[in-house]
C-alpha cells in the first residue's frame, strides 16, 4: 500500500434502455404512465365495476367525513389571545413548561406562575397561559374557557385519574384542542421499554382524545428546564394550530380575568370591614358581543349585575404589519399583572407606570438630565418645610439671629409633630399629624406626597392604589424608600403615581410632562448615554412601546445574535418614527377621552420640541467617518436660485455627488409648516401621483438617469470607456432645446394617462364577464358543501364590512363591546370574602348571562351515571352540577318514561341507561351538556365525576309519579260481592276511585263499584271468584311528586387560601347518619326470624274393607305381627377365648395377611404383563391390517386396470380373431 485512500467506483448512471428513458422523460417533464395508458389501454381498463364502485364510495366517505359544519367566522379582526391551559396531577412538570415556553417566545424569565400570562407569540397571535391546579372547581372551570389544552403526564407513572377527569369534562362542556406532552422520560434508562411506553401511553391518549391526537415527548431536562428545541418545536405547533369554534363559548361573551382592583371607600372599609365591595376586573373580552349593564356569573362566587363597562388601549398589542419574518424584541410582550410582570398598567382615567426599586436608584445616579430645574428638584433632599425650620434670618447685622422655634414660641403656636402608625387596614406605615390641642386625635394622617396631603378624595385614591399593589411590588418599593430617606424615616412606600397626579404636583411643568422620562435621555451627551445603557442593563425590559432611546440601543445590542432581517428593521426604523408613533398614539387618547386629562394639552408642540432637541443631540456620522462635513446652503431660497440659475451639462455626475453627500443619519427641518393653509397643500400636491410632475421627476427620465448613473463602465484591461446610448441621446435633445420639449413631455403624459385609465377599464369590465360566465356555467366541481362554505365566508365578510369604518365608541353604542377589546368591568356589591381570600393560582371568569339565563326555574334533563363512578346515584341525595358557567348544589328526582308516557319516579339511576331527572336550577338553553359530582372537596382515589348529560326542557311539563298501594280488609262476603274496609277514610275520596280495579294477594280481580254509609271509607266490591275473610284487597294508584326547590351555588372562590377546594354543600341522607351516629331502626316485620316449625302427627291410614277386598294381594294391607325381643334363652352365647387360642388366631390372621398382600402383587404383575401383551398385540393388528389394506389396494389397482383394457376394446369393437 502507497499510503492513498483507494478511491471508491463511481455510480455509472444508465444513458439507455428503460431506465434511463423514463429517467429523460420525467426530465422532460412527461410522466411514464400517460404513454402507457395511450399504448396499452386495455391494460388500465376497469377490470370490476363493482369493486371500482366500492373504492370510489370510500373515497368519498374518507373526504366527506373531514367535512365540519361549517359556521360563520365571527372572530375579530385582532382576535383575543388563544387561552391555553396546562393541565395534569401534582408534580408533572405544568409551571416549568409553562416559564419554558414563555422563555421561548418572549427571552423573559418568570418566577411564580399567577393568574393568566399572556404573550405575543407571532405577528397575528397572542397566548394566555393558564395553570390548571389539581382542584376539580378550577379543572371545569378553565374546560369551559380553554381553547388549547396542554396535557401533562407523567410517562414514569402512567395515566393518573385527573387525566381522565379532564377529558370527560372537556367532552362535556365542548371539546378543544388538546394536545399531550409527556414528561419524566429521562427516568427510563432501557430504550426499549421507553419505546414500549411511550406506544401503549400513546394508543391509550388517542381511544380518549381521537386517532391521531398530537403526543409530545419531552425527553429530559436541562439545568431545570426542558430541551429548548423540544420546547420550540412544542411552541411552533401552537403558534400555528388551527381552533374549531366551540358553540357554548361563541354565544355567550367572556371575561378571562388577569387583573383586580378594589375600588371600595377604605373609610367604608373600615369603619365596616365585612360589608360589600365594588371591584374593577380587567381581561380579554372572548366569545360574542357584551352588551353594558349586562348580568354575568363569576363561578365559585354567583350572579352579578355589571355597573360599568369600559374598553381600555391593549396592553399587549400585536406589532404593526411590516413584512418580516420575525419579531424583534421589543415586540415580544409578556403581560401577567397577577404575577407582577408588566411595565404600563391602564386604567379608566390613568396609567401605572411600575419602576422597579432598583431601577429608579440606578437612573437617579447615573443619568443626570441636563435642564436645571430637573436637576434641582431630583437633587433636593429635604422638603421645603425642613429647610424653612432649619432656616436662620438676621434683620440687621450683627444682630441676633431669629429662628423659626423663636417665631413659633412667641405666637404660641407650636410646629406640627409627626408620629409613624402602621396601619393594618391599608397594609403600610401612615404618617400620623399630633398637635398640641389634640395629641390623641387619630383622623389626621398624611399623604404620600411631599406636598400637603389637605384633600380627602387624593388620600382616598392613594390608599386605593395601595391597597392594589401586589406584596412583591410593596417590598421593593419599601427597601427603596429606606435607602432614600435622608432627613426622617416617616416616608410611607412609593407608590404607582397617576400621570395625573404627577400633572398636579407639577413635576417637571417647565419641560414636557408627557415625554419627561425620554427628554432627560435626549438632551443627554455621548457619554452619560453610554453610561445610562451600562446602568440599566438590569432592566427587565417590561416595557410599553413608548419607551426612550436608551432601551432601544439596548434592545439592539441584545439582538445581535438574531435573524439578519431582525437587525434591517431595527435599523430601519428611526427615531422620527418613533417620535411620530407616540404623537399619533397620545392624539389617538385625546380623542377617546375627550379632554378629561389635562396634561394632554399642546402635546404636539411638546413632542416637536423634544424631537428637534433630540435631533440636535444626534452625532453627525459623516463628521466621524471622513472627518469632513460638507455645509449645506443656507436657505432653501439660495438653493432654488441656484438650481434656476445653473444647468450642470452631465447630470450623472450630480447624482453622483448627491448619492455620496447625503447624510441619511441627519434631518434638520427648520421651520415647521402648518398644513391647515391651502398655500401649503398646493406646494407638496404635485409631490404625488396625481399631480403634474416636471420633466425631470417623470418615471421614464428618472429610469434613464439611472441607467445613465449607473450605466457606464470603463474595461480596466483596454482602458476604453463604454457610454450608455441612451445618455448620449438624452444630452444631445436637452442641448438643442429644453423648453419645447417640456411642453411636449407634459402633453404626451396627460394622454399617456388617460390611454391607461381606459385600457384599465376595459380589462376590469372583461375580467367581471368572465367571472359572471365562469359562475354559471363552471360549477361542475362545486358540491353543496363548498357552496354552504362560499355562503359562510360572504356572511363574515358583510358582517366584518358593517362597522368597518365606524369608530370604537361608536361601534360600543351600537354592537356592544366586540371580542379581542380588553375590557374594564366593574362589579358593585361583591361579597367581601373576594377581595380578602383573593387568590392568583385559581382563575376568575366573567361569563355573560344570555336574557333569560339569569332566572331560576325547573329544568328537565337526560342523564346517565358515568360508567366508570363506582355507585349508584339515589333520589333525593344533593348532587353538584357543572351547568353552563354555573356549579351549584341541587335535588334532582330520576325517572324513566313508560311506554304510556307516564314519567315513573326511580330510586336510584340505572345501571347502563339513560334516565330522565328534573331539577329546580337556572334557566339554561336546550342541548346544554351538564355534569355532576357528589362532591367538590379534597381529592378521592375513585374517579369523581358522578354522571352526564344533556337539558332537554324548560318548564314543568313532566309531572313524576310514584306508585302507591293502598290496602284493605273484606269484613263481609256474599257470594261474588265483598265489602271492603280500611282502604279510604272517607266516601268522598271512594267516590273518586270508583269504577277502579282492585286485586286481592292470591291474584282475584275485581272492581270498586259504590261506596257504603257506614263505616266511613268502606265500599262494595265485585269480584271474579268468592273471596275469604283472610284475603288482602289492595289497589295500585300513582301519585303525583314535587321537585325540591334547592339551589345552592358553589361559592369555592370565597373561601380562604388554602381552603377553596374543600367547599361541602348540603350532605346526603347517609352522609348526615354516618355524621351523627344514627342507626336505621328496622321494621320488626322486615326482619328474618328462625323459622319453628311445629312436630306435625298423621293418623293412621284406614282402608274400608270392601276396597281391600277389591285391591290386589300386592297392594293389600298385610296383617304382620312386629317382631318382638328375641327371649334370651334363644340368644347366642358370646365365645370367650383363651390365650393361646387367641395367640393362634393372631397368627393365622398375619399369615393371611402376608398371603394376601403376595397374591395382589403377582395379580398387579400379571396385570401389567396382560397389558404389555396387548399393546403388542394391537401393534400386529394394525400391521396387518395394514397389509390387508395395502394388498386390497393392488388387487383394486389391477382390476381397475382390467377393466380400462376391457372398456378400451369395447370402444374399439370387437377383436378380428372373433
Amino acid at each position: 500500500m502507497d499510503g492513498k485512500v483507494k478511491e471508491q467506483k463511481r455510480h455509472q448512471h444508465k444513458h439507455s434502455g428503460p431506465k434511463a428513458e423514463k429517467k429523460k422523460l420525467k426530465k422532460q417533464g412527461g410522466s411514464t404512465e400517460e404513454d402507457e395508458r395511450k399504448r396499452n389501454p386495455k391494460a388500465f381498463a376497469v377490470q370490476s365495476a363493482v369493486r371500482m364502485a366500492k373504492t370510489f364510495h370510500r373515497a368519498q366517505d374518507i373526504k366527506t367525513k373531514k367535512h365540519h359544519i361549517p359556521l360563520v367566522d365571527r372572530t375579530p379582526l385582532e382576535p383575543p389571545p388563544v387561552v391555553i391551559v396546562v393541565v395534569g396531577p401534582p408534580k408533572v412538570g405544568k409551571s416549568t413548561l409553562i416559564r419554558c415556553l414563555i422563555k421561548n417566545f418572549t427571552r423573559q424569565k418568570l418566577g411564580d406562575i399567577c393568574g393568566p400570562v399572556t404573550i405575543v407569540s407571532g405577528k397575528k397571535r397572542r397566548l394566555t397561559f393558564m395553570e390548571c391546579n389539581n382542584d376539580i372547581n378550577t379543572m371545569i372551570d378553565l374546560a369551559k374557557v380553554a381553547d388549547l389544552v396542554l396535557m401533562l403526564i407523567d410517562a414514569s407513572f402512567g395515566f393518573e385519574m385527573e387525566t381522565f377527569e379532564f377529558l370527560n369534562i372537556c367532552q362535556v362542556h365542548g371539546f378543544p384542542r388538546i394536545m399531550g406532552v409527556l414528561t419524566h422520560l429521562d427516568s427510563f434508562k432501557n430504550n426499549k421499554t421507553l419505546r414500549k411506553t411511550k406506544k401503549n401511553l400513546k394508543h391509550r391518549f388517542w381511544t380518549e382524545v381521537y386517532q391521531g391526537a398530537k403526543l409530545f415527548y419531552l425527553s429530559g431536562m436541562v439545568y431545570g428546564e426542558y430541551q429548548t428545541q423540544e420546547v420550540k418545536n412544542l411552541g411552533r405547533f401552537i403558534s400555528v394550530m388551527k381552533f374549531r369554534p366551540l358553540v357554548w363559548q361563541t354565544s355567550h361573551p367572556y371575561v378571562l380575568v388577569d387583573r383586580m382592583e378594589d375600588l371600595t371607600d377604605p373609610e367604608k372599609v373600615r369603619t365596616d370591614p365585612k360589608s360589600d365591595r365594588t371591584v374593577s376586573l380587567y381581561g380579554y373580552l372572548r366569545g360574542t358581543h357584551l352588551k353594558n349593564k349586562g348580568q354575568v356569573h363569576i363561578p365559585g362566587v354567583g350572579d352579578f349585575q355589571v355597573a360599568d363597562v369600559n374598553f381600555l388601549p391593549d396592553p399587549c398589542p400585536l406589532p404593526g404589519a411590516q413584512k418580516k419574518r420575525a419579531l424583534n424584541e421589543k415586540e415580544r410582550l409578556l403581560y401577567a399583572p397577577m404575577a407582577g410582570v408588566g411595565g404600563v398598567v391602564y386604567d379608566k382615567d390613568a396609567v401605572y407606570i411600575d419602576l422597579p426599586a432598583n431601577h429608579v436608584n440606578q437612573q437617579q445616579e447615573e443619568v443626570r438630565p441636563t435642564t436645571e430645574l430637573v436637576q434641582s428638584l431630583i437633587d433636593t433632599h429635604a422638603t421645603l418645610d425642613v429647610k424653612m425650620a432649619a432656616s436662620k434670618v438676621s434683620l440687621f447685622s450683627g444682630s441676633v439671629t431669629l429662628e423659626s422655634t423663636d417665631m413659633d414660641e412667641q405666637s404660641g403656636e407650636t410646629g406640627l409633630q409627626e408620629k409613624l402608625v402602621w396601619d393594618p387596614n391599608t397594609q403600610r406605615k401612615r404618617r400620623k399629624v399630633l398637635f398640641a390641642e389634640e395629641e390623641g386625635d387619630d383622623d389626621v394622617s398624611g399623604s404620600s406626597d411631599d406636598e400637603d396631603g389637605d384633600s380627602e378624595d387624593s388620600d382616598q385614591d392613594e390608599d386605593e392604589d395601595n391597597d392594589n399593589l401586589s406584596t412583591m411590588l410593596k417590598e421593593a418599593r419599601a427597601k427603596s424608600d429606606k435607602t432614600d430617606q435622608n432627613v426622617t424615616d416617616i416616608t410611607p412606600p412609593v407608590k404607582k403615581q397617576k400621570l395625573e397626579e404627577r400633572k398636579e404636583k407639577g413635576e417637571g411643568t417647565a419641560e414636557v410632562p408627557a415625554f419627561a422620562d425620554s427628554e432627560d435621555d435626549l438632551e443627554m451627551s455621548e457619554e452619560s448615554e453610554q453610561e445610562g445603557g451600562a446602568g440599566r442593563a438590569g432592566d427587565s425590559g417590561h416595557c410599553s412601546e413608548e419607551s426612550d432611546d436608551e432601551e432601544e440601543e439596548d434592545d439592539e445590542e441584545e439582538e445581535e445574535d438574531e435573524s439578519v432581517e431582525e437587525e434591517d428593521d431595527e435599523a430601519g426604523t428611526t427615531v422620527k418614527e418613533e417620535e411620530e408613533e407616540e404623537e399619533e398614539e397620545e392624539e389617538e387618547e385625546e380623542e377617546e377621552e375627550q379632554g378629561a386629562l389635562r396634561w394632554k394639552e399642546g402635546l404636539q408642540q411638546k413632542a416637536s420640541q423634544a424631537f428637534l432637541r433630540q435631533q440636535e443631540a444626534v452625532p453627525n456620522l459623516r463628521k466621524l467617518v471622513y472627518g469632513s462635513v460638507v455645509e449645506a446652503a443656507d436657505s432653501e431660497d439660495e438653493e432654488e436660485e441656484l438650481g434656476g440659475l445653473f444647468r450642470v451639462s452631465r447630470p450623472q455626475n450630480s447624482k453622483k455627488f448627491q448619492a455620496n453627500a447625503l447624510d441619511c443619519s441627519r434631518f434638520n427641518p427648520e421651520t415647521s409648516h402648518d398644513w391647515d393653509l391651502e398655500e401649503m397643500l398646493n406646494s407638496i400636491r404635485d409631490c404625488f401621483v396625481t399631480g403634474k410632475w416636471e420633466e425631470g421627476q417623470d418615471a421614464a427620465t428618472l429610469l434613464k438617469e439611472d441607467e445613465e448613473l449607473y450605466g457606464d463602465f470603463e474595461d480596466l484591461e483596454t482602458g476604453e470607456v463604454h457610454k450608455s446610448q441612451t445618455g448620449q441621446q438624452d444630452q444631445a435633445e436637452n442641448s438643442e432645446n429644453e423648453d419645447d420639449d417640456d411642453e411636449e413631455a407634459e402633453e404626451s403624459l396627460v394622454k399617456v394617462d388617460d390611454d391607461e385609465v381606459q385600457k384599465n377599464k376595459r380589462l376590469e369590465k372583461k375580467r367581471r364577464l368572465k367571472e359572471r360566465f365562469d359562475a354559471e356555467y363552471d360549477d361542475e366541481d362545486a358540491t353543496y358543501f363548498d357552496d354552504l362554505k362560499e355562503e359562510m365566508q360572504k356572511q363574515a365578510e358583510l358582517n366584518r364590512a358593517e362597522f368597518e369604518d365606524v369608530d370604537d365608541e361608536t361601534r360600543v353604542q351600537y354592537e356592544g363591546f366586540r371580542p379581542g377589546m380588553y375590557v374594564r368591568l366593574e362589579i358593585s356589591s361583591l361579597p367581601c370574602e373576594f377581595v380578602t381570600n383573593f387568590d392568583p393560582h385559581y382563575p376568575i371568569i366573567l361569563g355573560g348571562l344570555g336574557s333569560g339565563e339569569g332566572n331560576v326555574g325547573y329544568l328537565q334533563m337526560r342523564l346517565k351515571k358515568h360508567r366508570w363512578y363506582n355507585r349508584i346515584l339515589k333520589t333525593r341525595d344533593p348532587l353538584i352540577l357543572s351547568l353552563g358557567w354555573r356549579r351549584f348544589q341541587t335535588i334532582p328526582l330520576y325517572h324513566i318514561e313508560d311506554h304510556n308516557g307516564r314519567h315513573r319516579l326511580l330510586k336510584y339511576t340505572p345501571q347502563h341507561m339513560h334516565c330522565g331527572a328534573s331539577i329546580w336550577g337556572p334557566v339554561t338553553p336546550q342541548g346544554t351538556g351538564f355534569l355532576a359530582v357528589q362532591s367538590v372537596a379534597g381529592t378521592k382515589a375513585n374517579f369523581r365525576i358522578a354522571a352526564t348529560g344533556v337539558i332537554l326542557d324548560l318548564d314543568k311539563s313532566v309531572t313524576i309519579v310514584k306508585k302507591l298501594k293502598l290496602i284493605g280488609y273484606p269484613y263481609k262476603i256474599f257470594k261474588n260481592t265483598s265489602f271492603i274496609k280500611g282502604m279510604f277514610n272517607t266516601v268522598l275520596e271512594v267516590a273518586k276511585f270508583e269504577g277502579a280495579s282492585v286485586r286481592t294477594v292470591s291474584g282475584v280481580r275485581g272492581q270498586i263499584k259504590k261506596a257504603l254509609s257506614t263505616p266511613p271509607g268502606a265500599y262494595r266490591a265485585t269480584f271474579e271468584d268468592r273471596l275469604l275473610m283472610s284475603d288482602i284487597v289492595f289497589l295500585r294508584s300513582w301519585f303525583p311528586v314535587s321537585v325540591p326547590q334547592l339551589y345552592n351555588p358553589v361559592t369555592s372562590l370565597l373561601l380562604p387560601v388554602g381552603q377553596k377546594d374543600s367547599w361541602e354543600g348540603m350532605r346526603t341522607l347517609g352522609q348526615l347518619k354516618h355524621d351523627l351516629g344514627i342507626r336505621n331502626k328496622p321494621n320488626t316485620d322486615s326482619l328474618y326470624k328462625p323459622v319453628v316449625r311445629a312436630q306435625r302427627h298423621f293418623n293412621p291410614l284406614h282402608i274400608p274393607k270392601e276396597l281391600q277386598k277389591a285391591l290386589p294381594f300386592k297392594s293389600k294391607p298385610k296383617q304382620q305381627q312386629p317382631k318382638g325381643k328375641v327371649p334370651r334363652d334363644l340368644q347366642r352365647p358370646s365365645v370367650i377365648r383363651e390365650p393361646h387360642e387367641r395367640k393362634v388366631a393372631a397368627l393365622l390372621h398375619a399369615l393371611s395377611t402376608v398371603h394376601n398382600q403376595k397374591t395382589k402383587k403377582a395379580h398387579m404383575v400379571q396385570h401389567a404383563k396382560h397389558k404389555k401383551f396387548l399393546q403388542q398385540k394391537e401393534k400386529q393388528e394394525e400391521a396387518k391390517l395394514k397389509r390387508q389394506k395395502e394388498a386390497r389396494k393392488k388387487l383394486y389397482r389391477v382390476m381397475g386396470q382390467m377393466d380400462q383394457k376391457k372398456q378400451r376394446s369395447s370402444l374399439k369393437g370387437a377383436p378380428q380373431d372373433d
